[in-house]
This record gives C-alpha cells, sequence and structure tokens, in this order.
C-alpha cells in the first residue's frame, strides 16, 4: 500500500520550516549579525559628547493644533522645553490628533489592511532637524502627559541642510518596541537604550502609537546625544557563533529584509530543485490560502524556494490588497517598477509615508497606476509629499473603480491640482486633512461625486466659506455618513443648519475647535433633532455648548456612542446624568475643562456608568 500523506502532516511539515527559520533567526537576538555584533560593542571615549535640541521640525502626519498657530502643535517640539518638568495638558507642546481606539470605533473607522507585520505598530510620525550631524549615542524624549506612544526612533543619513542631497537615503532604526501601557499621566524623560550606526545624522524621526493611551500624549522636546566622529569599537567576538555570521550572509544575499526588497522582486533564477516537496499534492487554492498569510518580504524569501511555489508568490491574486507602508523607508521608483507584474489585480493599495526625499518620482507613480490601476477601489497615500497635480490626473484617469482616496497630510499638493478629483465620480470616501484644497475645486467635487460617504475636510485652510460648502453638501451629499469639519474657522448656524437637512444620513460629525458656532443661535438643538442617527459628536472647545443642547442630544440621538464638549462653561452634571441614561451605548465622555464638572462628579458619573470612560483633563 502506498504512503498516505495526510493534509494536516503536509501542512504541519511547512509551518515546521517557517518556524524553525523564524528560531533560527531568533537565537541571534531576533537581530541579523551586524546588529548582534554592535549590541555587543562598547565605544571608547574618544569623542567630546554633543547635547543638542531640535532645531526644526521638518515633517510630521497629524497634530492636535491649527495650522495658523503653535498651540497643540509639532512645530513646539523645536527649541528647549517648554513645561518639562510639568505634568499636565498645556498649549505649549506638540500633541497628535487621536489616542485610544476610539477613532477605530466609530461609523468612518477603516478596515486593516491584511499582512501588517506585526513589528509595524506606528500611526503618526514627526521628524526633526538638527544643527549638527553626530552619531548618535543617546535620545532623550521629554513626555509631559500621558507618556508611552513612541513606539520608533529612526535616524536618517540625509543632512536636511546640505546643498548636496546624498546619492542614496538611508533610515536605520535606533529603537523599536510594541506599545505598552504607562502607569500615570506625569511628565517623564524617556530615554531608551539605542543602537549605533556607522553614519552621522542631524535628522530624528519618531513615529508613535497612541492605542493604550487614556489621552492625548504630549510631548516638549527632544534631545540628541552624539559625537562628532565615530565611535572606536572593541568587539566581544567570543560571544559571536561563526555559523551565524554564514547564515547572514546568506539571508543577505538572498535579501532577508526590505533593504533587499528590489533583488528580492528581481530574481528570476531559481535554485534547482528535483521536486516541489510534498506542495504538488495540495490544492492550488490551499496554498494561495496558506501564503496569504505571509507578509511581502516572505512572499519573496519563499518565492525564491522553489518554482512551483515562485509562481504561487508572484500570482496577482496574492496582491489584491497590498500595504507598502510598513516599508516606506525602502520603496523607490525599482520597487515599483518590480511590483508591475504581480499588481494588475490590485484592489487595495497603501503607499502612505512613501516617497519623500525623491525616493518615488511622478513617472514612477504614473507608469505603476498606469499598469495597476484599472481595478483599483482604495488608493492610501496620506503624507506622500511626492505627490503633485500630474499624480493626481493620473489617478483620476487610470483608476476609474476607484471609491476611497485618502490624501490627508499631502501638503505639498498645489491647490489647482484638487480639481481633478471631481472626475472620479464613484468615490464614497475622501480625505483631505491638512492639505491645500481651495473652496472652487472642493465644490466643484462635492456637485460631482454624489456617492460620498465619508468626507474629512479637517484642518483645510484655505477654504473662505464653510457655509457655501455646507449648502453644496446638504444638497448634493445625501448619502453622507461621517464629516469632519475639524478646526474649520467661518462655518456658522446657516451652513448647520443646511447640512443637517440635507445629509440626515450623518452618523459622525467633528465641529471641534469651530469658534464662530454659538449655542445661542440653536445649531446644536437644530443638530440633535434633524440628525437622530448620530454616533459621534465633538463640539470640543466650543465653550457655549450648554444644557439645552445636551438634553436635546439625550431626547433626540440616543445612538450617541462619543461626545466631546472639552471646554464649555455652560453644562450642569444634571443634563450628564440624563444623558447617560438615555444614551445607552455612550462609551466616550470628555468632560475636560468643563468648568462645572469637577473630579467629585466625574467619580460619581462613573460609579454611577461603568461602561463610559469619562475623561477630565487637568493642568498643574
Amino acid at each position: 500500500m502506498p504512503p498516505v500523506f495526510p493534509m494536516l502532516t503536509v501542512l504541519s511539515m511547512f509551518y515546521y520550516m517557517c518556524l524553525r527559520r523564524r528560531a533560527r533567526t531568533a537565537t541571534r537576538g531576533e537581530m541579523n549579525s551586524r546588529r548582534a555584533i554592535e549590541s555587543n560593542t562598547r565605544a571608547l571615549p574618544i569623542n567630546v559628547e554633543i547635547v543638542q535640541y531640535a532645531k526644526e521640525v521638518l515633517d510630521f502626519s497629524s497634530h492636535y493644533g491649527s495650522e495658523n498657530s503653535m498651540s497643540y502643535t509639532m512645530w513646539n517640539l523645536a527649541g528647549i522645553p517648554n513645561v518639562y518638568p510639568s505634568s499636565g495638558d498645556f498649549t505649549q507642546t506638540a500633541v497628535f490628533r487621536t489616542y485610544g481606539t476610539w477613532w477605530d470605533r466609530c461609523p468612518s473607522a477603516r478596515l486593516p489592511f491584511k499582512r501588517t507585520p506585526s513589528t509595524f505598530c506606528s500611526q503618526d510620525y514627526v521628524e526633526l532637524a538638527f544643527e549638527e550631524p553626530v552619531y548618535p549615542t543617546a535620545v532623550h524624549i521629554l513626555e509631559t502627559y500621558h507618556p508611552g506612544a513612541v513606539v520608533r526612533i529612526l535616524a536618517c543619513s540625509a543632512n536636511p541642510y546640505s546643498q548636496n542631497p546624498p546619492a542614496e537615503v538611508r533610515w536605520e532604526i535606533l529603537w523599536s518596541e510594541a506599545p505598552t501601557k504607562v502607569n500615570g499621566p506625569q511628565a517623564r524623560q524617556f530615554t531608551p537604550c539605542i543602537k549605533q550606526i556607522n553614519f552621522p545624522t542631524n535628522l530624528i524621526r519618531l513615529e508613535v502609537n497612541s492605542s493604550l493611551l487614556d489621552y492625548y500624549t504630549e510631548l516638549d522636546a527632544v534631545v540628541l546625544h552624539g559625537v562628532k566622529e565615530r565611535p572606536v569599537l572593541s568587539l566581544k567576538t567570543s560571544m559571536i557563533d561563526m555559523n551565524d555570521l554564514d547564515e547572514d550572509e546568506d539571508e543577505e544575499k538572498f535579501g532577508c529584509g526590505m533593504d533587499t526588497l528590489n533583488k528580492q522582486f528581481s530574481i528570476v533564477t531559481l535554485r534547482e530543485w528535483p521536486t516541489n516537496g510534498y506542495f504538488d499534492k495540495l490544492p492550488y487554492e490551499l496554498i494561495q490560502l496558506i501564503l496569504s498569510h505571509l507578509t511581502v518580504p516572505d512572499l519573496c524569501r519563499l518565492a525564491q524556494t522553489c518554482k512551483l511555489l515562485y509562481q504561487h508568490c508572484c500570482d496577482p491574486l496574492q496582491y489584491i490588497h497590498l500595504s507598502l507602508q510598513p516599508y516606506w523607508a525602502r520603496i523607490n521608483d525599482t520597487s515599483l517598477e518590480y511590483l508591475q507584474s504581480r499588481c494588475t489585480l490590485i484592489q487595495w493599495l497603501n503607499l502612505s509615508w512613501t516617497g519623500n526625499r525623491g525616493a518615488i518620482s511622478v513617472s514612477g507613480f504614473s507608469r505603476f497606476l498606469k499598469v495597476c490601476g484599472s481595478e483599483l477601489v482604495r488608493l492610501e497615500l496620506s503624507c506622500g509629499h511626492f505627490l503633485n497635480e500630474t499624480c493626481l490626473e493620473v489617478i483620476t484617469e487610470m483608476c476609474p473603480n476607484l471609491q476611497e482616496l485618502n490624501l490627508s497630510s499631502c501638503d505639498k499638493i498645489p491647490p489647482q491640482a484638487f480639481n481633478h478629483i471631481a472626475k472620479v465620480g464613484s468615490l464614497k470616501r475622501l480625505i483631505l486633512y491638512r492639505t491645500k484644497v481651495e473652496q472652487t475645486a472642493l465644490l466643484s467635487i462635492l456637485n460631482f461625486c454624489s456617492e460620498l460617504q465619508h468626507l474629512s475636510l479637517g484642518s483645510c485652510v484655505m477654504i473662505e466659506d464653510y457655509d457655501l460648502i455646507a449648502s453644496m453638501m446638504g444638497a448634493k451629499c445625501k448619502k453622507l455618513r461621517s464629516l469632519d469639519l475639524w478646526r474649520c474657522k467661518n462655518i456658522t448656524e446657516s451652513g448647520i443648519a443646511e447640512l443637517a437637512s440635507g445629509c440626515q444620513l450623518l452618523e459622525e460629525l467633528d465641529l471641534g475647535w469651530c469658534p464662530t458656532l454659538q449655542s445661542s443661535t440653536g445649531c446644536f438643538t437644530n443638530l440633535a433633532r434633524k440628525l437622530p442617527n448620530l454616533q459621534k459628536l465633538f463640539l470640543t472647545a466650543n465653550r457655549s455648548v450648554c444644557d439645552t443642547d445636551i438634553e436635546e442630544l439625550a431626547a433626540n440621538c440616543t445612538h450617541l456612542r462619543q461626545l466631546d464638549i472639552l471646554g464649555t462653561r455652560m453644562v450642569s452634571p444634571a443634563s450628564l446624568r440624563k444623558l447617560l441614561e438615555s444614551c445607552k451605548d455612550l462609551s466616550l465622555l470628555d468632560v475636560s475643562f468643563c468648568s462645572q464638572i469637577d473630579n467629585r462628579v466625574v467619580l460619581e458619573l462613573n460609579a454611577n456608568f461603568p461602561n463610559v470612560f469619562i475623561k477630565k483633563s487637568f493642568t498643574q
């Protein structure tokens, strides 16, 4: 009787090989031999250490503050500390836009991309320039409120002040760790143990993940310690296994990391294997399912094992959803070129954070979309500073099925370029946070994109008349479910009335820091009566919100889940109790700086409504 190989046995063998490979890597301290050598070295004291604060904030993904102010903006990270060692909520600090998991629990939340490496958890970033390039010996981060968001620190080989940009821009991770919960919101100096690098740097990048925080993290300053000359290393070679060096050389040869991604994509010569092992006996669909759990670098590695797996790893069905954001530092024109043949069926593409400092050219991006854009439904381009009018024109021409477009913080796109978006009538989600979109272009988009369900216009400072925009939304965007008008400076009760009358399917509305809205005009009571499906309402920093508004919400918006009334002086504990009793699904209530809601009231409400997170911020 011929031998029988049960399916579980074959799968077990496959996973055993993967686990064995991973275990061999882990025995080397989860790093390659070069990192292992560096982790067992010590610098000899031949240089005087230079200590410097950030000179300039070069780039960032989001901030809580306004584009025309310094309060709560990333620009506060430049220079000496403003607040530290004090703790509390201070306007002179740098604050990112979100915290916790609340933004993942609202109607505008986007589905995550599969295949995102578990080691990549960054949500936001900020890049800082320093005066002198140094070999870093320490990085101090002064956190003044709810610390613990920083998950990665990187250094760049490019000098932002040099007149001669390098041929190759390298990024090295100095330190990385999964998000951790820090007990207490008090200030601290965070000084992780960083890795030594082999080039001087004066460009440092912090990446953060605020998902475990109870409130916004606040950063005050960053201090870079370093020496001008490369430290002399004293190697403890006895701690290095020479077999590890051989294996790592093999990994470098066949591309174990994203730094050799282009080589992985381009390899066409495979090792000669006598057979494909037992994979010949598996159904094609089952192999595809197994491989769908691998990351992009893993697919590249596996493609070099045998011809059968090469065919599977290059199958366009493996690239229906592709996120290149975790590999932003390595993606360039060559990467996109090698990916073209694999992405002919791609529907979701995430290029957020990629392409900056010349890594992706307009022509390289255009060539890729001309080959791979026909089936695209979702395109994420957050912080893509290489984008210009030509890129938007190519998107609208090559992506006829596009439904979701994210241009968040693409602040280099010229205002006139946004007119092209109006050609994509199928759009259902459009994110224009911190862009230079102007009123004329936005009116055209709203007129022709009547299928819009989610629209973000937060911090779009070049729009002159938000009442006119709101009127157009009410007339044309009847399917709108979420709308972000964070920090729009000129919307009034007239625009709110038009919006509420025309967009009655709204479930999420952010009117935070909109100073021209006054409760005395009845705008908030009108919202509550016209929008019964509201689940999230942010009225942040509107000091006119009063008991009448809260009681109208309690009576009409019983599905409410998140409410932010930070800063109001007119809301009493009694109206909050009515709201909490009526809105059984309420999970977030921010009453920070509400003068009538003291800590005693918060403790009482927490005791009576334990399922609601009631936030009361403070300043010392």
